[in-house]
């Protein structure tokens, strides 16, 4: 590591009724990885946006490369060589992905109101060259996956060839493959000098990228270590101030063996090729594989946001027709996103008016007035239930951490009474507190008889939630392990396995020549 490339001391910041940060502090040295970590809340992304020009300090110095220097601006952070990759995505759907990344500083063509179409293309395809991603420079970017557009978001933010890169929750939609890409990156960039910041929940990265790790919480700084020496439970004692209980209670030993939804051949393009399973009550279904296995497009197209080519399902033996989100709550299922803020939440409304979203049928009289009172009742109940952390149910949902926003979301479903919740990435984003809180809430779910899809990308969470794992590549399911049998090792052999094992409509599907369930 190089010499101290920027010093932040003293750093305060309130916004109405919040202290946000209370004389923090943050050091970075050139060419290092510095970590910061801490519960949502707990000012990480404050401090980094105020380096980035987002916010402004109301207190405090900012020391860059031996200068104070003041940043009232986004572009005036990245004229200073200061870049950041927001969490929340910022993607302009209806521009290509090179007028994304170039967006203000595109190249003109002859005459200056004109672009250079073919030279921003080019420059971002030498871009992702670079990175390594197989994208199309002139592809929308309201056609890509949550994963594919934090990509890009991370090149736009490598394309200012940046002193210091900020990047918060960088992997939280990446897959494992694409996370070791992202880290080779990150290499070359020590290696040049850069100072980077990185932001992650994900407490297994610490020691894989970074050098030293800031925990901070409530606001305050708390301490730097050498992540080569300091242990995690130390960080997490560091970041929560108490004993947390990181692994999950254990889920009931054996779901009922009642089947509460069926699927059967299922076919979607090459999205969704010949996908069949069942569900049981008071189970949890892991959905394991790397990104475009198919484990999104099978959930939308069960909730009816997706058609489907043919295939059909049966909820509780019964066969039905979802042709619309409608159709699938109706028949008692419900559907968490793996972008919660983009199709989970009404994120302008009130956490009361959320969690009536899917049911506003029942809040409303003959004439279409709503019954305040028993939207009122309703949400003080989930409140309490699901220890959402908040004001008052008239709180905004947008200012709620990512944890309490995911429980909105649960909220939401349990008052529309659906015996079947799908979950997509359900921890993305979200603290270990918060993280083991989610954990509970889906084991209680399962106690209570209600069935759970969990599709998630972390295979530590899979193998500690699931009763069975159904592993999914290239759109087909290559296998199905019980919780005994499951290993990280054997869901990643199963995730990269082309060959197709079809199960008949009696059996499961088997792995290695055995019966898997």
């Amino acid at each position: 590591m190089g010499d101290v490339l920027l010093k932040m001391e003293g750093i305060d910041k309130s916004f109405p009724g919040v202290h946000a940060l209370d004389k923090a502090q943050f050091e970075l040295r050139a060419g290092e990885v510095h970590t910061l970590v801490g519960e949502n809340g707990a000012g990480k992304s404050t401090l980094m946006k105020i380096l980035a020009g987002i916010y402004a300090k109301d207190a405090g110095t900012i020391l860059y490369q031996g200068k104070e220097i003041d940043i009232p601006n986004p572009r005036a952070a990245q004229l200073l060589g200061i870049s950041m990759i927001h969490q929340e995505l910022n993607l302009m759907p209806h521009l290509t992905l090179a007028q994304n990344v170039f967006v203000g500083r595109e190249p003109r063509g002859v005459l200056p109101f004109l672009l250079d179409e073919k030279k921003i293309n080019a420059q971002t395809q030498a871009l992702f060259d670079a990175m390594h991603l197989r994208l199309d420079p002139r592809t929308k970017a309201a056609q890509l996956t949550v994963a594919k557009q934090q990509m890009v978001e991370i090149a736009k933010a490598v394309s200012f060839n940046s002193q210091i890169l900020i990047m918060d929750e960088p992997t939280a939609a990446l897959t494992e493959s694409e996370i070791e890409e992202l880290f080779r990156i990150i290499r070359q960039f020590r290696e040049r000098g850069v100072g980077i910041v990185y932001i992650s929940h994900r407490l297994e990265e610490l020691k894989q990228i970074s050098d030293r790790i800031t925990v901070m919480r409530d606001g305050r700084y708390v301490d730097t270590v050498d992540a080569a020496t300091v242990s995690i439970d130390r960080i997490i004692s560091m970041m929560v101030g108490r004993t947390i209980y990181e692994s999950a209670p254990e889920v009931p030993e054996h779901p009922s063996e009642e089947i509460v939804l069926e699927v059967r051949g299922l076919n979607r393009g090459t999205a969704i090729r010949d996908v069949s399973f069942k569900l049981k009550k008071g189970e949890i279904l892991g959905f394991a594989g790397l990104m475009g296995a198919g484990r999104t497009e099978v959930a939308r197209a069960i909730f009816g946001a997706d058609a489907l080519d043919s295939g059909e399902i049966y909820v509780k033996g019964q066969k039905v027709d979802i042709k619309s989100p409608r159709d699938a709550v109706r028949h008692g299922i419900g559907y968490l996103s793996e972008d919660r803020k983009r199709y989970g939440l009404a994120l302008g409304l009130d956490v009361e008016a959320n969690i009536a979203l899917a049911s506003f049928d029942q809040f409303t009289n003959p004439v279409g007035i709503v019954k305040a009172e028993n939207t009122r009742q309703t949400a003080e109940y989930y409140v309490g239930a699901l220890a959402i952390k908040t004001p008052s149910i008239q709180q905004r949902v947008r200012n709620l951490s990512g944890g309490n926003q995911q429980k909105v979301v649960i909220g939401k479903w349990l008052t529309a009474d659906t015996d079947v919740l799908i979950f997509d990435e359900p921890t993305r984003g979200i603290d270990v507190g918060a993280k083991s809180e989610i954990y509970r809430l889906l084991n209680d779910l399962a106690a209570q008889g209600k069935s759970i899809i969990m599709i998630s990308s972390e295979l530590p969470e899979i193998l500690r939630m699931s009763h069975r794992i159904v592993v999914m590549c290239e759109g087909r399911i290559t296998g199905e392990l019980t919780a005994a049998e499951a290993t990280q090792e054997g869901i990643m052999r199963l995730a990269t396995q082309r060959s197709v094992m079809v199960a008949t409509d009696n059996a499961a599907p088997t792995v290695n020549g055995t019966t898997a369930e």
